[in-house]
């Protein structure tokens, strides 16, 4: 996949702010997904029981935290997960949080 353009993503927010946006099951369900996938995945694949509106919701609070970023994949929006800022800002806390979500569904 070809990326043809990246919305400026925000910092990382303080711990506080990031464990806050991860402790929705909808979007720790979506964090788990993005990392599962390894890179870029199509919005729509990354929710199932919830409308559009909602998932737009869900996806606005994670990139506020400087969890996610949204791109453009192949004219596809897509979200990315920004695992490398995240490892540098809070090291550790992103393999913990996909490690025990995966567990969670075991």
């Amino acid at each position: 996949m070809s990326e043809a353009n990246v919305s400026a993503p925000a910092p990382v927010a303080p711990l506080a702010a990031v464990l806050g946006a991860l402790q929705d099951p909808v979007r720790l369900e979506m964090v788990r997904r993005l990392a599962n996938a390894g890179g870029p995945v199509r919005c729509a694949a990354l929710y199932d029981a919830i409308n559009k509106s909602t998932a737009t919701h869900h996806f606005k609070i994670l990139r506020e935290a400087g969890v996610i970023e949204r791109l453009t994949v192949e004219g596809n929006t897509c979200q990315r997960l920004r695992r490398s800022e995240l490892d540098a800002a809070l090291p550790g806390l992103l393999p913990a949080v996909v490690e025990a979500a995966n567990r969670a569904l075991r």
